[in-house]
């Protein structure tokens, strides 16, 4: 017999009654009834009931059994009488009857739970993780994630791909957060970069004519946690595809979205086509660059059916600014001025003076707007938005930069507290057509808006005659409800165009030459058009679990302030290590 077992615990089944066999496992807790002592064992594998009596030689071991012990038991497997099969075990029909139970080791006073799913301070959660992880719902999550990368690698293979490695140890690049730097210990004062992403390097391996890339690639991100970014480091499935169109890249990445979807989505249903919405678009109607379109509500301009109309406070603001915009959130069957009221409070709230609207009912609209800009303008409003009887519109004034966030979160406040949002489905979409600059508030200059080496919308011409805020790239993300998967992007291959591109955004060639030279060298040496993508998966798994957080779905997290609670980083390191790599500190002056 093995020398500690000969079955796992998530293995028997009627048709092992009689056989002798060994189990070990934790003891996941132990019940005392009317003598018989009951220890539910678990394992990787699941949980198995063994039985103890009185009269067996193990039972004043059993007794002393603490949740969490590490046991071996050797017993009869024996089938569970009617009236206690647990039918929601799979071991559930039968029960072990332990004739030799030897402790393998004993656990110290737990401080978390194992049993059950209480919910307890993410700081105990984080330092215990190793306890943390035996929890049912998470240990189901990191091996349904580990059932998602193996389904993509195969997803992968099967569309023509070829997994390559690219360097953890890099050069520091633009990609929009702070990079996490290693100092070089033989070339002093200088410092690697960990990379955010394999950009550059995904875009050598086309030059260098492997057609199809892929990789499971981990990066790292110095930028601050949120629910749905975890700080420090995250796993994407990085791509890239040589002689492509946008569609192209489309045509590829839908089908293995999808298909991964359809496998671990527990049968909700799915988007076949995704939509391709212009960044404009997007902004306009959901107020967002990642929409959640499982929300109905569509945003309209109604900016003209308030211009010089009896409400002051709007017309004014129009008249006063020709870029002021007033944007209706429709809210069907939200026609209540309950309702009305409880959203506008909702708003102040967020720290907004209010939420105006107008509600329909009797075939006219009600409140202080409607009375304000008269019968005729609430109607040419109500007709717009398709609105009746029992509905609501709300309203948001201002510049659509500034208030675009607001909205998109009243958008999805409104459908949420109405019911109109769907929740068991997935909605994908493109998001398409994003600005290749933007300009830089801090730095006060022309910055770029995403990826720095896509493709313009219209080459080096655009470059040289449109102004850069109105320039265009072969940009892309795709969004899942709500949740950005991923950027990408059409690559641009030539060096004039990567060299006017980043002339645009401050980078003189000198500069762009010692910070990008290798990608320039290689433009320079016949690249192919290429592009890709990088969806997350670790976004992707949160949303496959059903999880709103991050951490839910990732081994080992950090917490919110990047600290790992588990292994104490980051931490100090000796003044000896410091000399070796030529580096002095120079830190804060303690605050007060």
């Amino acid at each position: 017999m093995h020398a500690y077992r000969t079955h796992n615990c998530g293995q028997l089944r009627t048709g092992d009654v009689g056989k002798t066999v060994r189990l070990s496992g934790w003891v996941h807790r132990v019940r005392d009834h009317g003598g018989l002592l009951f220890v539910d064992l678990r394992d990787h594998y699941g949980i198995t009931q063994i039985v103890a009596d009185p009269q067996s030689p193990v039972f004043a071991v059993a007794e002393k059994l603490k949740p969490e012990w590490v046991v071996k038991i050797d017993g009869a497997v024996v089938a569970r009488t009617d009236d206690t099969i647990n039918p929601s075990l799979p071991t559930g029909e039968v029960e072990v009857r332990a004739k030799d139970l030897e402790v393998l080791s004993e656990a110290a006073e737990l401080p978390l739970p194992v049993f059950g799913e209480p919910d307890y301070p993410e700081e105990t959660r984080l330092t215990y993780r190793f306890l943390d992880l035996r929890r049912e719902s998470l240990h189901d999550n990191i091996m349904k994630r580990q059932a998602i990368i193996w389904s993509l690698r195969n997803r992968m293979r099967e569309a023509g791909f070829f997994e390559f490695q690219t360097p953890i140890l890099t050069a520091s690049s633009p990609e929009g957060a702070r990079d996490y730097l290693v100092p070089s210990r033989v070339h002093p004062g200088k410092f690697y970069a960990l990379p955010q992403a394999p950009q550059q390097f995904k875009q050598l391996i086309m030059v260098a004519g492997f057609d199809r890339y892929f990789q499971i690639a981990p990066c790292f991100r110095d930028e601050d946690a949120r629910a749905d970014r975890s700080p420090g480091e995250f796993y994407q499935l990085d791509l890239e595809m040589s002689f492509v169109t946008q569609e192209d890249v489309f045509d590829t990445v839908e089908p293995i979205l999808r298909g991964l979807f359809e496998e671990f989505g527990d049968g909700k249903p799915v988007t076949q086509k995704f939509p391709r919405i212009p960044y404009a678009e997007a902004m306009r109607k959901y107020g967002t660059d990642k929409p959640d379109l499982r929300n109905p509500i569509e945003m309209q301009d109604v900016t003209e059916h308030f211009r010089g109309s009896g409400f002051k406070l709007f017309a004014g603001m129009i008249e006063m600014d020709v870029n002021t915009r007033v944007w209706a959130i429709p809210a069907k069957s939200g026609g209540s001025r309950a309702f009305c009221d409880r959203m506008n409070a909702w708003a102040q709230g967020e720290g907004q003076p209010g939420l105006g609207y107008i509600f329909f009912r009797d075939g006219e609209g009600a409140g202080p707007i409607a009375k304000n800009i008269g019968p005729e303008r609430t109607e040419t409003i109500r007709t717009q938005l398709g609105l009746g009887d029992g509905d609501a519109v709300f309203f948001v004034v201002g510049l659509p930069g500034e208030f675009a966030d607001f909205a998109a979160r009243a958008r999805v406040k409104i459908g949420t507290e109405l019911g109109l949002s769907a929740t068991d489905r997935f909605e994908f979409c493109w998001v398409v057509d994003f600005p290749m600059y933007e300009w830089n508030e801090d730095e006060e200059k022309i910055d770029f808006s995403h990826n720095p080496f896509s493709m313009p919308q219209g080459g080096l011409e655009a470059l040289n005659s449109i102004r850069p805020e109105e320039i265009l790239a072969y940009q892309y993300d795709v969004v899942c409800n709500g949740v950005e998967l991923s950027s990408g992007a059409i690559r641009n291959h030539k060096p004039e165009i990567m060299e006017k591109a980043f002339a645009i955004a401050g980078y003189p060639k000198e500069e762009l030459e010692k910070r990008f030279g290798g990608m320039l060298r290689a433009l320079q040496y016949g690249a192919p058009p290429h592009g890709g993508i990088a969806p997350g998966i670790d976004r992707m798994v949160m949303l496959l679990c059903g999880e709103e957080n991050l951490r839910q779905v990732v081994m080992f997290p950090m917490n919110q302030q990047a600290e790992d609670l588990l292994m104490g980083a980051p931490s100090e390191v000796s003044p000896k290590q410091l000399q070796e790599l030529h580096i002095r500190l120079a830190l804060p002056k303690p605050k007060g």
